[in-house]
């Protein structure tokens, strides 16, 4: 059996537990592919699952990573839309932090002309959530407003970005006058600092009590009930992630005056077919877009992947706006 190198964990902790080791050499399954990795990208749920709360789905790999870009080395049988060769980003269930990952060929997306390999890497996670969210599932339509929480997130600022090249006008919250002035220049209207400011004051003195149309909520816990004050009429409130807690309670009532609508999303676990179905979408609705440049990866850090731990310390820390990418050399990935 060939052996290659993949960051592992023996047991959930903290960042600390996080190690380059030996892992089998992945092949190809009849409708799959293997990608030698140049980059991959980290985000939330990556810390979540290292920590032990975030277990990948049946069948997934278990070593960490939702995304990454590279080189297909090896296709599948069944495989007849990509070749040896191609330069390419993915999203995965798993197995991103490695040097060879295998992928469902519907999961895999051509790298976007103009854009780097390495940059690519920090695309698919956060470009198909934000398309199957705010766009599939809410609906989102030119002319309304999005409210992005985390605005300078790698969610955050692709989102950004995204809704104003779409025509919906952006509202955002960040940690950091810095931050806002970050996320102003990706295109959000008004940004505000949620450390200093009530973003459901701010929201209905700048929208003169309307409110917003949509919220993309990474935060969950206590900005349930914050959020619904914070929709319009016929709103749609979308839960990405439980940053702070899992648990809140829900005013009936209020839901129901606002006509609201509730939507948890879930990207990881879905059927395969799913899956395909919202990288196609995105490669023919947001990869023009990214082409063009009205789209960019916002990428705050690169850093070696044998230190996913040290990049797992910056993600922790907050301080980054964007992606944090982990890389491999160019003589490894091909």
């Amino acid at each position: 059996m060939a052996f290659v190198h993949a960051i592992t964990m023996t047991s959930p902790g903290d960042a600390s537990v996080l190690d380059w080791t030996e892992v089998a050499d992945p092949t190809p399954g009849a409708a799959e592919v293997v990608i030698a990795v140049r980059a991959a990208g980290l985000n939330r749920a990556d810390l979540s699952q290292r920590a032990g709360h975030y277990p990948p789905p049946p069948g997934a790999s278990p070593i960490l990573g939702l995304e990454c870009s590279g080189h297909i080395v090896a296709v599948g049988p069944e495989v007849h839309d990509w070749r040896v060769g191609d330069s390419v980003c993915a999203l995965l269930a798993g197995g991103g932090y490695a040097e060879y990952v295998a992928v469902p060929a519907g999961q895999v997306l051509p790298v976007p002309a103009g854009v780097p390999v390495v940059d690519s890497a920090g695309l698919p996670e956060a470009a198909c959530t934000v398309w199957s969210t705010v766009f599939q599932a809410a609906h989102v339509r030119p002319g309304e407003t999005l409210l992005v929480h985390g605005g300078t997130s790698g969610i955050g600022t692709f989102a950004i970005q995204l809704a104003r090249a779409l025509g919906v006008r952006v509202l955002t919250t960040a940690g950091t006058p810095d931050k806002c002035e970050r996320a102003v220049a990706l295109g959000a209207e008004l940004a505000i600092d949620y450390r200093r400011d009530d973003f459901v004051s701010a929201i209905h003195s700048y929208t003169d009590g309307v409110g917003v149309d949509v919220i993309l909520d990474v935060v969950g816990g206590e900005y349930l009930g914050r959020n619904l004050e914070t929709l319009a009429l016929d709103g749609r409130l979308v839960v990405l992630a439980m940053q702070r807690g899992r648990r809140a309670e829900l005013d009936l009532a209020l839901l129901m005056s606002k006509r609201g609508t509730v939507y948890s999303a879930g990207l990881r676990a879905r059927p395969l077919s799913q899956k395909a179905a919202i990288v196609a979408e995105v490669r023919s609705s947001v990869w023009p877009l990214v082409e063009s440049g009205a789209v960019k990866v916002v990428v705050e850090a690169e850093l070696p992947m044998a230190d996913a731990a040290q990049a797992h310390r910056l993600m922790e820390a907050g301080d980054h706006v964007g992606k944090i990418l982990l890389t491999l050399p160019e003589t490894i990935a091909v």
